[in-house]
Order: structure tokens, then C-alpha cells, then sequence
């Protein structure tokens, strides 16, 4: 049944790659990207589990908060670049 789990993930995991390349827009790439890193999480605690090794559960809490900041980061950025855009374009508009 676990290896059925693991399988599954990799499935997802595949298919938010393939969404993060062909993505149309900036957001649906971060939030696959934001995706991957969760099934990432979820795929290291099978594994922790199917190894009998709970300190694995570390590394996944670890990694969970490094996507979830790292997601922060690069929306903020996104988010301050769309802003300088539009300031740039409003100072040329003006004129």
C-alpha cells in the first residue's frame, strides 16, 4: 500500500514538474513549484516511515519550512518587479 503512496506522489510530483516548465503565467510556476516542494514533504515522510527511521520526519519539517519561505520570497520579488514595472511605465506615460 505504501509503495502504492510513493508511487502516486512521484506521479504528482512529475506532473508539477512538467506544470512549472509550461506554465503560462509567473504564479501557476510558483505555485508548482510551491506544490512540488509539499509532495517533496510527503515523499520523505513514506520514506521515514517505510525505513523505520523517524528522523527523517526532521528533514521533511525542515524542508517544509524552507519551501514555505522560499515561496514568500519569490512571490515578494515577483510581486516588487510588477511594481517597478508599473511605476517605470506610469513616468513614461506622464511624460
Amino acid at each position: 500500500m505504501y509503495f502504492v503512496v510513493t508511487f502516486a506522489l512521484l506521479v504528482t510530483m512529475t506532473l508539477a514538474l512538467v506544470r512549472a516548465l509550461l506554465g503560462p503565467t509567473v504564479y501557476d510556476r510558483v505555485l508548482s513549484v510551491n506544490m512540488f516542494g509539499t509532495k517533496t514533504v510527503l515523499l520523505l515522510s513514506v520514506i521515514a516511515f517505510l525505513a523505520g527511521r523517524p528522523d527523517f520526519l526532521d528533514l521533511a519539517l525542515a524542508y517544509a519550512l524552507i519551501n514555505f519561505i522560499g515561496v514568500l520570497a519569490v512571490l515578494e520579488f515577483f510581486k516588487s518587479r510588477a511594481s517597478r514595472r508599473e511605476e517605470e511605465l506610469r513616468g513614461e506615460g506622464g511624460g
